[in-house]
């Protein structure tokens, strides 16, 4: 592809060299360069692409998207304010503005956006449509699954992504929309039709400065929708998005189940394996049953439902698409022990996650409930204490042990999250590796007892150090259980 169309639509500071040359293909990482490639040169939080000039010429980069006033003769060089903008623009121009060709749903909250983006495909695909799917548990485009390393890829990675699923005949794509990806341009020049939002609770503020600012993040995504947005009316982060959106051209549909919204859930019955309820939309009533387990499974579905309405898929689609859900891998995932209690692997690692799978544990326990869980290392220190408190509140026993310590001590993290514990209830203890933390939750449970294990989910690794190392709650669980 010709340069000079690369970069159109690009707020150029200044240009020197040849802008007509032939371009192969275009990256950020200089490890990734081949023959004829632009090269943008991102300053990251640790590393500047700028430093890796010389680097990717080697490798056959013949033109460089830059900040900083560099020239090297023989070679293009485009000066821009913002490489992170320009890489999102010069993405969706060399991928030819997929965007514009795929129904884009996209999900941004704290919790619940990966239950939600599942649950939408599943609902699509019951109406018989081909659904791409972009996530914090992997990306899905046709018949081809590629494990996530983030929850919202790069621009260059999310536009190849767009066209590939394109070319797959890919008529939908539900997408997980961080607030890293809005604040860091991921998801510039991405255009929308349905924009959705879950909730704001602690979470990122190592990134964002307050809560605040990390709402003003999330509601950006909410300016980039051509159909409508589903906004959760009963969360205050959500009241505050749907006043500052609520007269924007596309129509804005609430949902909830204690405020007055578009979209309602009444009659609400939680089982251990399900929840159902009424539902009341503007045009229709209908009985919904949905095979996932808790109070945040009904504001999930109702979201859900709130994006089909727009899209005017019909009722009994929307019905029957809960109904034969498939579910999320570490999602409140239920195993079953022949022992006589449960054990529910659970990515919460929010304050409001754990709280929100304790509280539904406790609708349906007969005995008490065990929880294990950590805190993530290098990352938001200001919900550790918080998750401490409400993990104490809502189980009989607590075991806090590791969860991704990082480069950090596991006993540092571990004592900010005892700060917000009441050591006089003694109903808590330290086990610092996990899989002897598990096992003894394990052990100490009995008949009618619900084990929680926090935090992982779906992941299947434990990064100590810079090293990331195997390790799967699920498989741990079903090795000590001695059950497949």
């Amino acid at each position: 592809m010709n340069l000079k169309d690369i970069i159109k639509g690009l707020d150029i500071v200044n240009s020197k060299g040849n802008i007509e040359v032939n371009i192969e293909d275009i990256h950020y990482d200089s490890r990734k360069v081949n023959k004829n490639s632009l090269f943008i040169c991102i300053k990251g939080f640790s590393v500047d692409g700028h430093k890796f000039i010389q680097d990717a010429i080697s490798k056959g980069s013949i033109a460089f998207i830059v900040e900083d006033d560099v020239y090297i003769d023989g070679y293009t060089f485009i000066k821009v304010k913002d490489t992170r903008k320009a890489m999102a623009k010069i993405s969706s121009n060399f991928f030819n503005e997929p965007t514009k060709d795929l129904n884009l749903i996209g999900v941004t909250g704290t919790n619940g956006k990966t239950t939600i983006t599942h649950l939408l495909k599943d609902v699509l695909e019951h109406n018989n449509e081909n659904v791409g799917l972009i996530g914090t548990i992997k990306n899905i485009i046709g018949d081809r699954e590629i494990i996530s390393s983030r929850t919202t890829p790069e621009s260059i990675e999310l536009q190849n992504y767009f066209r590939e699923m394109i070319n797959n005949n890919n008529k939908y794509c539900v997408m997980e929309v961080s607030s890293h990806s809005l604040e860091l341009s991921r998801v510039d020049n991405c255009e929308f039709k349905i924009g959705i939002f879950t909730n704001l609770t602690e979470d990122h503020l190592d990134f964002h400065k307050d809560l605040n600012d990390y709402r003003i993040a999330k509601e950006k995504l909410f300016y980039k929708t051509t159909i409508g947005n589903v906004i959760n009316i009963d969360d205050e982060g959500g009241k505050k998005i749907y006043k500052s959106i609520k007269n924007l051209e596309v129509p804005v549909l609430t949902y909830g189940i204690e405020e007055d919204a578009n979209i309602k859930a009444k009659d609400i019955k939680i089982y251990p394996n399900g929840v159902e309820y009424k539902l009341i939309t503007p045009e229709y009533k209908a009985d919904i049953y949905v095979p996932i387990s808790g109070r945040f499974t009904v504001y999930n579905s109702l979201a859900v439902i709130g994006a089909c309405y727009l899209m005017n898929i019909s009722k009994e689609i929307i019905i029957e698409g809960l109904k034969n859900t498939k579910g999320v891998p570490g999602r409140f995932e239920n195993i079953n022990s022949s022992k006589g209690f449960n054990v529910i692997v659970d990515y919460a690692h929010t304050p409001d996650a754990l709280e929100n799978i304790l509280k539904t544990a406790k609708e349906f326990v007969n005995g008490k409930i065990i929880t294990v869980f950590g805190c993530g290392g290098d990352r938001d220190k200001t919900k550790r204490p918080l998750m401490g408190r409400i993990s104490q509140k809502y189980s009989d026993f607590t075991i806090v042990t590791s969860d991704n310590p990082r480069t950090e001590t596991p006993i540092n993290i571990i004592k900010d999250i005892l700060k917000g514990m009441d050591d006089n209830k003694q109903n808590y203890e330290i086990v610092v590796d996990r899989k002897a933390a598990i096992n003894k939750a394990i052990n100490i449970a009995r008949s009618g007892d619900i084990v929680i294990i926090a935090g992982k989910g779906h992941e299947d690794y434990q990064v100590i150090g810079k090293e990331k190392i195997h390790f799967d709650d699920k498989e741990v669980v079903k090795e000590i259980l001695g059950e497949e």
